[in-house]
């Protein structure tokens, strides 16, 4: 699926399931919240913290596509086209990045 045809699902489930979209400034704190729990998990599954007993039946793929969610909803509702924004992205990333990293000795192979 394309990032527009994501778009379109989520607008079409609040369509449908919801009354309306939050507001901006309450989907950016859900955003934030949705971040917070990849990283928990990310930090107590990967990383050096211990890994709670409540914590390891979470689901990591279900946490970012929370995440998704609510980015696609606040593109939505402010206007933002994510496939041409991702697109730009991706060829900004590409012309900065290629060389920088290749030549990078801290993430040498």
């Amino acid at each position: 699926m394309e990032l527009d045809g994501a778009q379109k699902a989520v607008d079409d489930w609040i369509k449908a399931h919801g009354v309306r979209y939050f507001n901006e400034l309450t989907n950016m704190a859900q955003l934030t919240e949705e971040v917070g729990e990849v990283a928990r998990i990310i930090v107590r599954r990967y990383g050096e913290q211990s890994e709670k007993a409540i914590d390891k039946n979470k689901d990591l793929g279900e946490e970012l596509a929370d995440v998704i969610f609510v980015a696609l909803c606040l593109a939505n509702q402010t206007g933002v086209d994510l496939n041409t924004a991702f697109k730009k992205k991706l060829k900004k990333k590409t012309a900065r990045d290629h060389n920088r990293h290749h030549n990078n000795p801290k993430i040498k192979p």
